[in-house]
């Protein structure tokens, strides 16, 4: 598939979390309120919300999640690998071999999902 709009990415370097790792939870994204801002030992990002067990202002990973963003111009090819329509991102994969999340705003060209 090929990328109908542009791309750009956070300036933060992405994070991981694992199932078990205890986070500190921020506000809720207003344009994305599935996610909230975690801060963890290695950084901060956005995580799905439903990644996490209920508590706060602490709470636990339940889902691991690579917090990675791929960046891309409008025309580049991609690769689903998987879409996630509760959050609005799809984890797609570019002809580069790098992988990452692209928000369904930046739809593919012909894709009506």
């Amino acid at each position: 598939m090929t990328a109908g709009t542009a791309h750009e990415i956070s300036s933060r370097p992405p994070i991981r979390v694992e199932p078990g790792d205890v986070v500190q939870v921020g506000e809720q994204d207003t344009e994305w309120p599935a996610f909230v801002f975690v801060t963890t030992d290695s950084g901060a990002e956005w995580v799905p919300e439903r990644y996490l067990d209920a508590s706060r202002p602490t709470a636990t990973v339940q889902h691991a999640d690579d917090i990675q963003e791929l960046p891309g111009a409008a025309g580049d090819e991609l690769v689903m690998v998987e879409d996630d329509p509760e959050s609005g991102w799809r984890w797609c994969e570019d002809s580069w071999g790098s992988v990452g999340r692209v928000p369904h705003r930046a739809r593919p060209q012909g894709d009506e999902a």
